[in-house]
């Protein structure tokens, strides 16, 4: 295992973080205060409770997935398109590096940036509502692990992307409605029964609802089935960017 080059990606992709402090961490925490403020006071005065849980308190695990899983994919995807777009890929696939230690330098990056957004958005959340986590050591289980899953998919994106309108397509028009409409703000159970069914079909209601039990114990699919879907999804991402890497495409072509 080459350190020096996973090193070297990683201080690299992190420097370009640090040095866009306003759009990588301010803009995302400025965007989720106001959530908290739409959400947490127009529509939290007219719904107090839900399952005994004040709404804004309710929210904020959603809110955080919401962000977690758009930052990921963001991070991710520009990290890798951008060598390609100008040209600097060549560079790393002619250097003695394997495969996963592109991939650990670039999603290892992804996943912490990630992962500081979440904490941030906590503590952001912490100043409108109050937050009580019952399992701390599960809530980090599935933020690292849906930091990671989803840097993957957006590492994905970025091999996939020849342009900057596809690298935005997915984030946009898949990912943010399955968030808003995978129990971010709600719980299933208040839909009518078809679209309680319908939901389970949406893969991002499990992260929401295993995220949500390690703050209140309370969740809408077993904890068990969220952790399996979770793990379904590493597990596919790392098949994929390993067939990427075996057959070279949109790499080496």
């Amino acid at each position: 295992m080459n350190f020096y080059a996973i090193q070297s990606i990683y201080r690299f992709e992190m420097a370009r973080t640090f040095r866009t402090l306003l759009q990588s961490i301010a803009s995302p925490v400025l965007s989720t205060s106001l959530y908290f403020i739409v959400f947490g006071s127009a529509i939290g005065s007219k719904i107090q409770e839900i399952d005994g849980i004040h709404y804004g308190s309710f929210i904020v695990p959603g809110l955080v997935m919401l962000s977690l899983l758009t930052e990921s994919i963001s991070n991710a995807s520009f990290g890798i398109y951008f060598p390609k777009f100008n040209g600097t890929i060549y560079e790393i696939l002619s250097a003695p590096v394997t495969m996963w230690e592109v991939v650990i330098g670039y999603v290892g990056a992804a996943a912490t940036k990630s992962l500081m957004l979440g904490v941030l958005m906590l503590i952001t959340a912490s100043f409108f509502v109050p937050i009580r986590i019952d399992h701390p050591i599960l809530m980090v289980f599935f933020l690292v692990l849906t930091c990671i899953s989803f840097s993957l998919f957006g590492f994905v994106i970025g091999i996939w992307a020849d342009s900057f309108e596809k690298l935005q397509m997915i984030p946009m028009l898949v990912i943010t409605p399955l968030v808003f409409l995978g129990g971010s703000f709600y719980s299933i159970q208040m839909l009518p029964p078809f679209w309680q069914k319908l939901s389970m079909f949406n893969p991002v209601l499990y992260l929401v609802s295993g995220f949500r039990y390690s703050f209140f114990e309370r969740a809408d699919v077993a904890l068990s089935v969220s952790i399996s879907m979770i793990l379904v999804f590493l597990t596919l991402c790392l098949t994929v960017t390993w067939l990427i890497f075996r057959t070279g495409y949109k790499i080496k072509n």
